[in-house]
């Protein structure tokens, strides 16, 4: 990993719509250098997939919601049966196993509160949990899907 392999990792976090002959000019390699560099990370894993990242608001899904789920259950075929029904809810966006006195993060977007009523009432039928709390951002301050490069170890 050098200056090279960072660079193209932080343009294509900005844009993974880029053409080789773009990036290879921004970086300043030419195209063939770049396209081998590019594929590298592809096969080693530091690019998984590129994706367009939706309007959030254009999509009818103006409302966040960060869910806190505590159980009584630790045993694999319990999570199991969990995750599964989180994955049954497309809703739910990110899925987190967390430490400390929460057990499982959840982010939802929904268009409603009513809509994550839905949401939560489909989960609870699913499987059985201790407790739930929702938190509604009132407002997304900040938001990235691009990661730091900085703890990159050579």
């Amino acid at each position: 990993m050098d200056t090279y392999d960072r660079l193209i990792l932080k343009h294509l976090q900005h844009n993974a719509d880029i053409s080789v002959a773009e990036l290879a000019e921004k970086i300043n390699l030419t195209a063939n250098p770049c396209w081998r560099r590019l594929q590298k990370l592809q096969e080693q894993g530091f690019i998984h997939k590129r994706v367009a990242l939706l309007d959030k608001d254009k999509l009818n899904l103006g409302v966040t919601v960060f869910i806190n789920i505590r159980t009584r259950h630790h045993s694999q075929a319990w999570f199991e049966q969990f995750k599964a029904a989180i994955d049954e809810l497309p809703e739910i966006v990110e899925f987190y196993r967390m430490s400390g006195s929460i057990d499982y993060m959840l982010k939802a977007v929904v268009p409603s509160i009513k809509s994550y009523d839905d949401v939560y009432q489909k989960l609870i039928a699913k499987v059985e949990l201790e407790d739930v709390s929702a938190f509604f951002a009132m407002e997304e301050v900040k938001h990235t899907t691009e990661l730091p490069l900085q703890y990159i170890t050579d």
